[in-house]
């Protein structure tokens, strides 16, 4: 995290201490601003492809350059006081939680190791897919990829293609299946700060959930099952071989109950309101997010405590996805600060065509338009301040919302949670699925090749959904 330290001493040296933080006024910037945030965007797509050796070493030292290219220009133009509210705010209230939430969940999940000679047959593949995506609506698609990503690919080893068992994997488990529930996705749990109702989602886009995971669920046991009966897809390794046979069971199960731990401390966080708070620099910082936060941490150490160090070593335990995913959504949470404020200034802004785009010629919001608009945008913006930016776009009241414009609410929750399985940097887990694969010598796709298989497979269904439910 030395690259995450430098950006911090940086700003904090063009920032005052007690900084007043300032709403930046997206109306005021030109679309540059946003070129260091597609400068990630573009080096996490194109430098493993032209030059990997260099962007697997120097990956952090890239993201904190873009960073750096927006702060820097931002301080001299606007103020150091404003950009330092700005990374502050991005650090504090939202990056910081992120990496903590994140890191228990990677850790207690990776404290849990699935024994069994599992065989990755399609009947057993796709029952590990049904099961993931009905845990992430209830321990979060983060939480359901960790726990079941290794052994998924632990069940696979030995299979010349296993590369559609983790594309799947992200489009079901770390992404559709949390569609149900505030827990299941960070976009719906904002909702469910704003009023919106815990069993909203689940009663109004459930159809739209059942849809989309039973065809991506019959379409990868199809095509599963045709690789499985190809001559030569079966090579067992000299190791695999000579593994003793092992009965069906789990190492590690105190990691299960520090899981309902994590879950409980972010639903407490969402449920518990205080009038306790600190401004730290011009962002507000909550007690219950501080309780949360620190139980998080608490969690964390425990697990690694508590966890046999056999158990890590079964599950080829490793943190190289963890600082990998940390390092490059440092970037992508800072240089994302002028794009979020562009498309807050609504059609003030520099985006205001998108936003104008989503409203009918008779002032009634178009709920088809909402969906692709939220869901385009948070395939490659964080999912959930876009979620509401549209939320907010669409009236920001949670009880019309929840009646009268039941259906433009619908649309930005499904757009928000299934769009994000278009691309890696859509949703948190897909790139930390892809770090924890190719760790273990699985052949990913590369960024635009992944790509290839979301435009193929997601958005046909994408607009399926938008003709039957959203017209």
């Amino acid at each position: 995290m030395k690259h995450l330290r430098a950006l911090a001493v940086a700003a904090l040296t063009l920032a005052p201490a007690l900084a007043a933080a300032a709403d930046i006024d997206g109306s005021r910037l030109s679309l540059l601003w946003g070129v260091p945030f597609a400068g990630v965007l573009l080096s996490i797509a194109l430098l493993p492809l032209v030059a990997p050796r260099f962007w697997h070493h120097h990956f952090g030292k890239i993201t904190a350059g873009w960073s750096l290219a927006f702060l820097l220009p931002f301080a001299l133009v606007f103020g150091p006081q404003m950009a330092g509210a700005g990374f502050v705010h991005a650090l504090v209230a939202e990056y910081l939680p992120f990496v903590i939430l994140l890191t228990a969940l990677f850790t207690v999940a990776g404290g849990i190791y699935i024994r069994g000679n599992l065989q990755g047959s399609a009947l057993l593949n796709t029952g590990l897919l049904v099961i993931g995506s009905v845990l992430a609506s209830f321990m979060g698609t983060t939480g359901a990829s960790m726990l079941l990503i290794r052994p998924l690919i632990r069940a696979n080893e030995g299979r010349k293609h296993i590369t559609h068992v983790v594309v799947f994997f992200i489009f079901t488990v770390s992404n559709a299946g949390g569609s149900l529930t505030p827990l299941g996705d960070p976009p719906l749990f904002l909702g469910f700060l704003k009023g919106v109702d815990f069993f909203w989602t689940l009663r109004h886009i459930f159809p739209e959930t059942l849809f989309i995971l039973a065809v991506l669920l019959g379409l990868f046991f199809a095509l599963d099952a045709w690789y499985w009966r190809q001559p030569g897809e079966r090579t067992p390794s000299a190791a695999a071989a000579a593994a003793p046979a092992e009965t069906f069971g789990f190492d590690g199960k105190a990691n299960f109950g520090l899981l309902g731990v994590v879950v409980a401390l972010v639903l407490m966080s969402g449920i518990w309101k205080s009038d306790v708070q600190w401004d730290i620099a011009g962002t507000v910082v909550g007690l219950p997010g501080l309780v949360r936060d620190a139980g998080l941490v608490l969690v964390t150490i425990v697990s690694l405590i508590l966890t046999p160090r056999q158990v890590h070593e079964d599950n080829q335990f490793s943190w190289g996805p963890m600082q990998e995913v940390a390092k490059l959504f440092a970037g992508i949470f800072l240089t994302i600060i002028p794009v979020i404020a562009m498309l807050k200034a609504g059609v003030n802004g520099p985006f205001g065509a998108i936003v104008s785009a989503v409203t009918r010629p008779d002032g009634s919001p178009d709920p088809a338009m909402y969906f692709w608009a939220s869901g385009l945008l948070s395939s490659f913006l964080d999912n959930a301040p876009t979620y509401l930016v549209f939320f907010n776009t669409a009236g920001g009241d949670p009880v019309t919302l929840m009646t009268t414009h039941a259906a433009t609410l619908a649309a930005i929750s499904a757009g928000s949670v299934f769009m994000g399985a278009n691309t890696y940097i859509g949703n948190a887990p897909n790139l930390m699925v892809k770090a924890i694969a190719e760790d273990r010598g699985v052949p990913m796709p590369s960024f635009f090749g992944y790509m290839v298989w979301s435009g193929v497979i997601l958005v046909p269904l994408f607009i399926a959904i938008t003709f039957i439910w959203l017209r």
